[in-house]
């Protein structure tokens, strides 16, 4: 299984992973809705049988524990392989906060 993600909750290796924990808990179970925006079309970047696409999003969604809205922002960057026989699939996916830009920030 070639998917890994990693986000600002843990680290998925694995679709099963990715799909039980990341999408069944922490956004499936902690949430009710859900919506994400992406602030501009993603840059994409391709390299024979590999791509790159990064972005900045606006996340928000409503918790089930209190209802309460919860916004967030973030930039996301995915690695694509071209698979001999499946075509284009994701293979990594790493995102963040915002860049921090402050004197002492973000080291």
């Amino acid at each position: 299984d070639l998917f890994n993600k990693a986000h600002p909750r843990g680290h998925e290796r694995g679709w099963s992973q990715i799909a039980e924990n990341f999408y069944g808990t922490t956004m499936g179970k902690t949430f009710s809705k859900r919506t994400l925006k992406l602030d501009a079309p993603p840059a994409i970047h391709v390299y024979g049988n590999a791509a790159v696409a990064e972005f900045d999003w606006h996340f928000t969604a409503v918790r089930r524990d209190n209802g309460q809205t919860q916004h967030t922002t973030g930039r996301e960057s995915q690695v694509w392989a071209k698979i001999p026989n499946t075509g284009w699939r994701i293979v990594h996916v790493h995102y963040s906060g915002p860049a921090k830009t402050g004197v002492g920030e973000g080291y």
